[in-house]
């Protein structure tokens, strides 16, 4: 009797660590694809030297072809947009964004934005757990600071 109840307990310390390393996995997968996607936001507002119109609408098109539906919440100081718009505003406490921007200027003239975008850490059987932020920043360039 004593090597059965000794088997199960190594039993369940076992599935302890495969469930412990699902989640790893899980959340492994999640941050790369919100890494790829930030990097990706990134080149696009580089080439189109900031966030106008075109840009936000070529980013927008690009989140949805990656199936992005992540949301967060933006801090103070930046812009947030929806990808059900091409448009951005001012970010508010309380609403949802798909990812958020912040333009800086240098002394020089130069222009640099900050970018957020949001990933979740989501268990197949439990759901969203948390959702974390990646941050980004463009090279500083000779930017369009036309607003739209």
């Amino acid at each position: 009797m004593r090597e059965v109840t000794g088997s199960t307990w190594v039993f369940q310390l076992m599935i302890i660590f495969i469930l412990i390393f699902a989640c790893f996995l899980c959340l492994v997968i999640n941050y790369s694809k919100a890494y790829r996607v930030k990097n990706e936001v990134l080149s696009i507002i580089e080439k189109y030297e900031g966030i106008s119109s075109t840009s936000a609408g070529i980013i927008n098109n690009y989140l949805r072809g990656e199936s992005y539906v992540t949301t967060g919440s933006c801090p103070d100081g930046y812009y947030g947009i929806k990808l059900d718009n091409d448009g951005y505003e001012v970010a508010r406490s309380g609403q949802k964004y798909s990812y958020c921007f912040r333009d800086e200027y240098t002394n020089d003239g130069m222009i640099y934005y900050q970018i957020i975008v949001f990933y979740r850490f989501n268990l197949p059987v439990i759901g969203d757990v948390m959702t974390f932020q990646v941050e980004g920043t463009t090279e500083s360039f000779q930017g369009n600071v036309d607003r739209y």
